[in-house]
């Protein structure tokens, strides 16, 4: 009696699931960095191609995808590095365009 809807299969997952402080602040960093970008693109306090924007969002998506994998959100952690990549190719873009010129 007193176990609930599932049979007390919710208490035993709740032992189960791991946490670690250093990977939960990384991923509220993370947070924070992607929405700084979102804010100062929206606001275009920064442009879009901007070394200081991709940097954000490049170790924003980073802190996320460390703490979307040790939790075990594997697709936040596809989207993350989908949105690392899109940084790095942007950033070395503009690299390489300014070295030409």
């Amino acid at each position: 009696m007193g176990e609930g809807w599932d049979g007390g299969k919710s208490r035993s997952l709740n032992k189960m699931v791991r946490t670690n402080p250093l990977i939960d602040v990384v991923g509220w960093v993370g947070a924070v960095a992607l929405l700084m970008a979102y804010t100062f693109i929206s606001t275009r306090r920064m442009e879009g191609d901007s070394a200081r924007y991709q940097l954000l969002n490049l170790g924003g998506s980073a802190f996320l995808m460390v703490n979307s994998f040790f939790y075990g959100a594997y697709p936040s952690s596809i989207v993350n590095i989908v949105w690392i990549s899109i940084a790095l190719f942007t950033l070395f873009r503009k690299k390489f365009k300014t070295q030409k010129n």
